[in-house]
């Protein structure tokens, strides 16, 4: 009736999940009322549909539904999220095997001394994207409370070690700002020093930035020095932006030491 393995109706009453009718103090035998196949059924079916057993019992001991259909909305939410991810992943798979290799345009920069509001973190990979997205958030509400505009894009910089390490390295993001401002939690005035830069300018999604970056450290492999120095991210177009990430458009600088006036 429904569906479950005695393995599985055992296991959920350990849990506490489905706590059978009656057991037979002798055999151990689990007995269970009919009443009790529309609680059996609903447990198998949010467990196909992903949800942890601990959320089950929530859901099962809500006290009314509008409790019990907030805690399967947040689920739903969660799904939809990851569905957007593997949906990225699959599209991301789809053109590495559907694109020809990409040639990028290079542009060889020289970057003076600039004055920027920033925030500075130790950043694991995993946790970029939130990371990101909030320290941008806190920069802009700085400078819109000290009456400040900014005079470039938003961009970063990421530490050769944030590439390498599992637990990733320091990343600075900053705001070009056109004099020194004072700190506001956790933003501070700073100098982006001068540098030399390849750089070449990826379209789209982040799912993607690593072809733009993997194409831009063979042409730097090839033909330039590539000197220590952390790279260089500027958003010129982003989800601050717009929300179509096909209009995204994100200059990765690569720090180089330049020997000839053409490559």
């Amino acid at each position: 009736m429904t569906h479950l393995t005695v393995k599985a109706l055992r296991h959920y009453h350990d849990l506490g999940l489905l706590v059978p009718a009656e057991i037979d103090a002798s055999s151990g035998y689990r007995f269970y009322e009919p009443a009790q196949v529309q609680t059996a059924q609903v447990i198998r079916r949010l467990r196909d549909l992903g949800m942890p057993l601990e959320e089950i019992k929530d859901v099962l001991q809500a006290a009314d539904v509008s409790v019990r259909n907030q805690l399967m909305i947040a689920h739903l939410r969660r799904m939809e999220a990851e569905l957007e991810q593997t949906q990225a992943m699959v599209a991301s798979l789809r053109s590495l095997l559907e694109r020809p290799p990409e040639v990028i345009a290079v542009e060889h920069r020289s970057v003076d001394r600039v004055t920027a509001l920033a925030i500075a973190g130790h950043v694991a990979a995993a946790d970029l994207d939130a990371w990101w997205d909030e320290a941008f958030r806190e920069l802009d509400a700085a400078l819109t409370v000290l009456l400040v505009t900014p005079t470039g894009p938003r961009s970063a910089l990421y530490a050769p070690e944030y590439f390498a390490n599992e637990d990733g390295g320091q990343v600075i993001a900053y705001l070009p700002v056109p004099r020194d401002v004072p700190p506001t939690g956790r933003a501070h005035t700073t100098e982006i020093p001068p540098t030399e830069l390849a750089v070449a300018v990826h379209h789209g999604t982040f799912a993607d930035l690593d072809r733009t970056y993997g194409a831009l450290g063979i042409y730097v492999a090839e033909r330039e020095i590539g000197v220590a120095g952390p790279i260089r991210e500027h958003y010129l177009v982003s989800a601050f932006d717009t929300d179509d990430e096909a209009r995204h458009r994100t200059e990765i600088g690569w720090p180089v030491f330049r020997t000839a006036t053409a490559s």
